[in-house]
């Protein structure tokens, strides 16, 4: 491997970092955003309010902020890791597919913190994965625009200066 070839290689390393980390926090965010749009509907359940309010404890506590976003990293970085490798390795560059796959580690992350929740929640709290997944298509496509549409290890013939 030359020189050339396994400094792409380390850039789209630290790309692939910056992309996760940075989507894992906006993917929190979106997460809180969508809780608190939904609480102001009609007949929204009242812990909406709740998880609408969530983040600003978060902002005043700033250790349990970090605990939250230790804990995300820790239950969606496998899946994480195996998406983005495969992203590279194949040069897959579709916004829609990391979109796709952002909802699919949140929803997997979610699993791993509550694996009874299917048995576990009646049928109207379904709808908290489904927001779980909406934010992950946010997280995604953040990751897209940071790390996404660039995927590919191999260099290409004519690099864009």
């Amino acid at each position: 491997m030359g020189m050339a070839t396994a400094k792409h290689v380390m850039k789209r390393i630290l790309m692939m970092l910056a992309g996760y980390f940075v989507s894992v926090l906006v993917g929190l965010i979106a997460i809180a955003v969508i809780y608190g749009v939904l609480s102001s509907l009609p007949n929204a359940p009242s812990y909406f309010d709740a998880m609408g309010v969530s983040p600003i404890a978060v902002l005043l506590v700033p250790p349990l902020g970090m605990f939250v976003y230790f804990l995300t990293i820790v239950v969606t970085a496998l899946q994480t890791l195996i998406f983005a490798l495969i992203a590279e390795f194949f040069s897959l560059r579709n916004v829609l597919l990391h979109m796709v796959f952002g909802a699919g580690a949140a929803v997997g992350g979610f699993a791993l913190i509550w694996p009874s929740a299917p048995e576990d929640m009646d049928p109207e709290r379904w709808v908290d994965i489904g927001i779980i997944a909406a934010a992950g298509l946010v997280a995604g496509l953040l990751y897209w625009l940071i790390a996404g549409r660039d995927a590919g290890f191999r260099r290409p013939l004519f690099e864009r200066h």
